[in-house]
């Protein structure tokens, strides 16, 4: 795989910006970064929009139908080639990018290095909100993409299945899923803005990877789509990220090993 298929880099996104083909989003969790300064041209991906309002835990998508709906909405049609990046907080970007790969997008990139990234290079900033034309996206959900608590339930036994919890190794010491295996998000990147090389990303995942089907989860669903991407990048597709992750496998009180002194690690 080439890792330029799922990530821009921001000298080439410096050369392509005013292209009419491209639609740029910062997918950064809060949008007062956003109105403070944002990439010229870019909208905000609000998450809140993609998030199942009827749903107690965080992180549960809207049904498919509304979920295309709103993609079309925002202004993200089949053909728009999309950017994502997030200030300071790869994950943000990575879960928008896994959003919309679940809804059958074939040309999403994330900037790797974000805000950070952009500013390196000498690009400039704008505050001026941005909303592009709503569109028409005709997207067709991949329901292997992201994975039920009961199948997370029947993988606890499955040998071919790894589950793994993507949290720092404290929160796994306090609480995790039966079964699961620790492999931090943070391993992955450089800081929390950049993915590690592929190589080094191919290596670090070369264990997870001997099992046919991986599950990833956190404690909401955004961090664990940091190693989930990481593994389609390294050609691994049958993988999951659990949407309800922790939220909702501690909220249905479902099995759990460990200390019991547990917070779930937020990103903020």
């Amino acid at each position: 795989m080439n890792q330029n298929d799922f990530l821009i880099q921001a000298d080439e996104l410096l050369q392509r910006i005013g292209d009419e083909k491209i639609r740029i989003y910062d997918a950064s969790m809060n949008d007062a970064a956003y109105k403070q300064e944002h990439i010229p041209g870019a909208a905000f991906f609000d998450h809140n929009r993609f998030t199942d309002p009827k749903s107690p835990y965080m992180g549960t998508l809207l049904p498919d139908e509304a979920l295309i709906d709103e993609i079309g909405a925002i202004g993200i049609s089949n053909d728009a080639e999309v950017i994502l990046y997030a200030c300071g907080m790869l994950p943000y970007a990575v879960r928008a990018w896994w959003v919309l790969h679940y809804a059958g997008h074939q040309n999403v990139r994330v900037l790797n290095g974000g805000m950070d990234a952009w500013k390196k290079v000498g690009g400039t900033t704008e505050s001026d909100i941005r909303l592009y034309q709503p569109s028409v996206f005709e997207g067709q959900t991949d329901p292997t993409l992201f994975a039920s608590k009961e199948e997370v339930l029947a993988a606890i036994d499955a040998p071919d299945v790894a589950t793994v919890d993507v949290l720092p190794l404290v929160s796994y010491e306090g609480a995790h899923i039966p079964g699961s295996i620790c492999l931090p998000c943070l391993d992955l990147m450089s800081t929390m803005d950049y993915f590690l090389p592929l190589d080094q990303i191919a290596t670090r995942l070369s264990e997870v990877s001997k099992h046919k089907r991986i599950i990833t989860y956190c404690g909401g669903g955004i961090a664990a789509a940091v190693n989930a991407m990481a593994h389609v990048m390294v050609g691994h597709k049958n993988t999951a990220v659990y949407s309800g992750s922790l939220y909702e496998w501690l909220g249905e009180e479902m099995p759990v090993i460990g200390s019991g002194e547990w917070e779930i690690w937020k990103l903020k």
